[in-house]
């Protein structure tokens, strides 16, 4: 090993522990708490890998990226949902709402959900693609593959909802013939940096991570134990608040852990100057759901007040103990509000109507 590279790996490690620290200690002075050891475990017996049982598949994007898939459900279906996860996420994320739509409205609906590229199953994207614009022809590429017909429901988490904003801009004709709902988890427009993610981006550990990535990647892809430790306890503790079940932390963890280093860093530079304002038009008409939590400090509830003002058919959940991370600590809020929209969306017959509103 050179003096270059141990200097460099010490150089990290003493940037993680540091910039870790910073970033913890920042979020949590604004606020952000999650209790610990919790109160129970209640998803010790969660099968977190069911969406591993779905059909599996591949989608080539426009510059050959290959973007994993998965579906469950038959082509017959009223509608399709469509699932767009967030940063450092993966398509897993949302387990609790593909467990319940399957089981709640059955063969009415299909669905289908994909990893990012740069994250999860899918493939590593040039530095110049890693843009909230092209997330947003990713998507479309996935409707076009794997959802050519028929109703459309859209739903984004984060980084996701971006993605979705960014695909009206591109396909308004689409979104006016085929999408019927869109939910937006936890997402905002534009202005990220001026809320609370703009601790996250100046946190100057992050700065040495883009450095070290443009001129040593491959070493720091293998020292992960490092790049966890600036990484993983920010958007951890930015994730949850309160108590939360150690297999559900866990699960979160892992989602964190699998995506790339320089995926990391690349996105967070998109996010950094992410504008979607203009795709708004696009959406103002159509039945929407805008869902965010009041301890979220990485996209501040605030984001999602100005979102929902500027849709005239949309409901605004505010959820009062969630972080960044509402489908999964607050599933049954979240669920019950994605059926309130499918039910919004006209996707379902009246029968299924007068059963949601008995249930």
């Amino acid at each position: 090993m050179t003096r270059r590279t141990t200097l460099l790996r010490g150089g990290l490690a003493t940037a993680g522990v540091v910039g870790a620290m910073a970033g913890v200690h920042a979020l949590r002075r604004a606020g952000a708490k999650v209790l610990w050891p919790p109160v129970r475990d209640e998803y010790r017996d969660e099968n977190f890998a069911l969406i591993d049982l779905d059909r599996a598949g591949e989608v080539l994007a426009d510059d050959g990226v290959c973007l994993a898939t998965r579906e469950w459900g038959s082509g017959d279906a009223d509608a399709t949902v469509v699932f767009v996860h967030g940063f450092c996420n993966s398509m897993e994320s949302f387990h609790f709402q593909r467990r319940h739509l399957a089981q709640r409205w059955g063969s009415r609906l299909r669905l289908v959900l994909f990893d990012l590229r740069g994250h999860g199953r899918s493939g590593t994207p040039e530095t110049d693609t890693c843009t909230v614009s092209q997330l947003g022809r990713d998507l479309l590429t996935v409707i076009d593959a794997r959802a050519p017909r028929g109703p459309l429901i859209l739903v984004g988490h984060s980084l996701g909802g971006m993605a979705v904003l960014a695909a009206a801009a591109h396909a308004g004709g689409l979104f006016a013939q085929r999408v019927r709902g869109v939910a937006l988890l936890s997402t905002a427009a534009a202005e990220v940096t001026s809320a609370g993610i703009g601790q996250l981006l100046r946190n100057p550990a992050i700065d040495g991570f883009r450095l070290a990535v443009h001129t040593a990647p491959a070493l720091v892809q293998a020292g992960r134990v490092t790049a966890r430790h600036v990484i993983t306890p920010i958007l951890h503790v930015s994730s949850f608040h309160g108590p939360v079940s150690p297999t559900l932390s866990r699960f979160t963890t892992m989602m964190i852990d699998r995506t790339p280093v320089e995926s990391v860093v690349k996105f967070l530079k998109a996010i950094e100057l992410h504008d979607e304002a203009a795709a708004l038009p696009v959406l103002r008409d159509i039945p929407a759901l805008v869902l965010g939590g009041t301890r979220d400090l990485v996209i501040p509830f605030r984001n999602s007040r100005v979102l929902a003002r500027e849709l005239v058919d949309c409901e605004l959940v505010r959820l009062p103990d969630a972080a960044h991370m509402p489908q999964l600590q607050y599933p049954d809020e979240t669920n019950a509000a994605l059926d309130r929209l499918l039910i919004r969306a006209g996707v379902v017959g009246e029968d299924d109507r007068r059963e949601a509103a008995g249930g």
